[in-house]
Parts: structure tokens; C-alpha cells; sequence
């Protein structure tokens, strides 16, 4: 265990920024100071040992507060700003989302037409071009597959496991009848992104930076390591403060491959809430649930055991986003789970307010809880279902 001197660890880590409030508005009309928000990250990171964090928060559909804390990389000492670049894990998927909702708006996907109706041979006979996820060799004599839509792949619903080296053998399978339930599943979305590339002729980075990428304005984004990344990137820390090498020969995966950073991230979020990719109507559909979410847990054996718990705020998926319902309207979330990265992100679209958190620690979820609760009176993310229990106080 590296020990760690928090007392001095977060002085002078808080950058000069351009968007700093005087006063941030919670959910339910009550305010924060800047300053007290910036004492209260210090103080939940130092009580958690959270090496590094950057933190938005948005008013009325705008960024009012954007701020980074801590350390890229706790040895060297380097701080975090607010365009270091992060590894997203799984916010990759809110991106995505936009974008097969931009190809639905322009005609090119239906979202209800099963996916290997798009091919003219079946998936399953396409020579990988990848190292392993376009390979679907293992579905040749599994006929479920080809019932899977793009809104079940974006709804988590197309039976197939979250990643196929999950599963005793690594072989990909269909567990279950598409369509009839939740259940997490990256190897559904890139099975989409698979599908989209050979409709498109394109590779997802091309098509991901000009519908989503560009007209947002994000330009230390992509989904496989670029070189200008070397310049300033967040190292991954353990629980014990020690450091994770980086990855970067991910080849592009619409779940998981993401590398942004604050500015850029929040520009997504911001271009969501202000409708600058795609129409409201459209933003309406993504944000509309699919299917009620009852399981106690997401991962591991408590997503096998249904609980009213999450009841009161009507638990669901809706198309690449996690959603519930509060007294301030529909919450859209996602977060993003990695080695050594754990981020999250939720927005009120009819009020406008929203929270983006990203952190290079894996003891970051354990400060989520509060953290929400503080900023952004964010009292219904569900956090036990995300397994975002806190942190126990030194």
C-alpha cells in the first residue's frame, strides 16, 4: 500500500478555468458556492484516497462549473487538467448511441429491422478483420441472433453476455430469447457497430467524427489511441495508489474503446441538452424507456434477483442510456467502469441540470454517492444497483 499524504496531495491541484460560478442550482432550487463544492471534492477524495478527479456541472443546459483535482498520475505528481485525456470505458457507449440515432434520423438504420437483414450473407461467414470482435464464427448455428434490432442491441437486450471471455468457454452465444429482458451486454453494441460498418462502408472512427465528433466541436476525442494523446493522458490508479500501465492498441469498439477528455465530454453532454446533432424528437426517442430494470444489482449475482427497491424511480433502459424517473423529470445516466478509471454522468433534460464525473482512481465510485447528492441534489441515481457503495470514513 502506497501511502499517501492527501493534506498535501490536493493543494494547488484546482486549475484556473474559465467557467467557474459563483453559485451552482441544485435539482430542487437550493444553491452551492463554487468554493464549497471545491472543498467538498477535496474532502471526499482525500477521505476515499481518490487520486485524481474532474468534475461538470451543468445549469439550465450549460457547463457552470468545470474543474479538475488531483494528480494524472499520483507518481510524478503532474496534475489533472481539464484536457488531460481519459480513458471513457464505457461512456463510449452514450456516444455511440448518438450516433446510430443520427444514422436512424438520415434513414440509414431502422431500428426495429433485425440487423442481418442489412447483410447479403450471414454474419457469421464474414472473415474478421479485427483481432477478435468481429468474429462471429460462434453464431453459426445459433438462429436467435438473427432476431437482434439495433434497439435491443441499444437497449441491452439482445441476449448475448456483456463480453465473450466472460463465459466459461470465451465463445460468443445468445443466452437468452432477444428482446425479453436487460441484461448489459457490449458484445450487443459492437455487434451493431459491425452491422453499421458494413452498411456504411465506413469504420466507426470515420463515421464517429463526422456526426458526432464534429459537430460538437471535440477534438481530443476518438475511439483508438491517436498520437496527440501522448502529450498529456490520465494514468489508471489502484485501490492502493499504485499505477496500471495504459492501453493503447484498443481497436475501435463502439462499448468501450473511448479516449476524451473534460472539455471534450462535456461539449457531448452540452451538444445532448442543446439538441446540436440530433432533433428533440429524436433525443425524446433515446431518452424513452425500453424495458424496466428490476434486478437488485447490474453485475454480478444480484442482477439475477428481481427487488422493488428501485421502483420509485422506475428503473430502465432506454436507447444507450440508463434512465429514471424523479420529481424533476426524467434522469438520463451513464457511467463508465475500466481499470483504474470509473466515471459517471446524468442529465435532467427538462430542468437542464447535470453532473459529469471522471476519475483515474478505482476507489472513485465510492465518493459517487455524496458527491451526486452535493452538487447536484441527485438524490435517485440508483447507487446500490450501480454498486456504488461509499467509502468507510478513517
Amino acid at each position: 500500500m502506497i501511502k499517501l499524504c492527501f493534506s498535501i496531495l490536493f493543494l494547488l491541484t484546482i486549475l484556473p478555468l474559465s467557467i467557474h460560478a459563483q453559485t451552482i442550482t441544485r435539482l430542487d432550487g437550493s444553491k452551492i458556492t463554487s468554493t464549497a463544492l471545491d472543498q467538498k471534492i477535496q474532502q471526499l477524495m482525500e477521505a476515499a484516497e481518490v487520486q485524481g478527479m474532474a468534475v461538470t456541472v451543468f445549469n439550465k443546459n450549460s457547463p457552470v462549473y468545470k474543474k479538475a483535482f488531483g494528480y494524472r498520475r499520483l507518481d510524478t505528481k503532474e496534475p489533472i487538467r481539464t484536457g488531460t485525456n481519459f480513458y471513457g470505458a464505457s461512456l463510449s457507449k452514450a456516444v455511440f448511441a448518438v450516433l446510430v440515432m443520427k444514422m436512424v434520423e438520415e434513414g440509414v438504420l431502422d431500428l426495429d429491422k433485425p440487423l442481418q437483414d442489412y447483410l447479403p450473407k450471414p454474419i457469421y461467414t464474414y472473415t474478421p478483420a479485427t483481432k477478435w470482435h468481429d468474429d462471429f464464427s460462434d453464431l453459426k448455428e445459433d438462429t436467435r441472433y438473427q432476431k437482434i434490432t439495433a434497439r435491443m442491441a441499444l437497449a441491452h437486450t439482445t441476449g448475448f453476455p456483456n463480453w465473450r471471455w466472460f463465459e466459461p468457454d470465451q465463445k460468443l452465444r445468445v443466452k437468452f430469447e432477444p428482446g425479453t429482458r436487460y441484461s448489459y451486454s457490449g458484445e450487443g453494441m459492437v455487434y451493431l457497430q459491425v452491422v453499421l460498418e458494413k452498411i456504411t462502408g465506413k469504420p466507426l472512427e470515420e463515421l464517429v467524427q463526422e456526426k458526432v465528433f464534429g459537430p460538437a466541436g471535440m477534438k481530443q476525442s476518438a475511439y483508438t489511441w491517436q498520437p496527440r494523446f501522448e502529450k498529456e493522458y490520465a494514468l489508471g490508479h489502484k485501490t492502493s495508489g499504485e499505477l496500471y500501465q495504459k492501453d493503447k492498441d484498443n481497436e475501435a469498439r463502439s462499448a468501450s474503446t473511448l479516449e476524451t477528455t473534460l472539455d471534450d465530454y462535456t461539449l457531448f453532454m452540452e451538444a445532448v441538452l442543446r439538441h446540436k446533432i440530433l432533433k428533440p424528437a429524436t433525443t425524446a426517442a433515446m431518452f424513452s424507456p425500453q424495458i424496466r430494470i428490476r434486478s437488485s444489482q447490474q453485475f454480478g449475482p444480484l442482477s439475477q434477483r428481481d427487488t422493488t427497491a428501485n421502483d420509485a424511480i422506475a428503473l430502465s433502459y432506454g436507447l444507450g442510456w440508463g434512465l429514471l424517473t424523479s420529481p424533476y423529470g426524467t434522469g438520463a445516466f451513464k457511467e463508465g467502469h475500466g481499470d483504474g478509471f470509473q466515471h459517471y454522468s446524468i442529465i435532467f433534460p427538462e430542468q437542464g441540470t447535470g453532473i459529469l464525473i471522471l476519475s483515474n482512481s478505482d476507489n472513485a465510485e465510492s465518493v459517487f454517492k455524496e458527491l451526486l447528492e452535493t452538487a447536484i441534489g441527485d438524490t435517485y441515481t440508483p447507487w446500490y444497483w450501480e454498486n456504488y457503495i461509499p467509502y468507510n470514513p478513517r
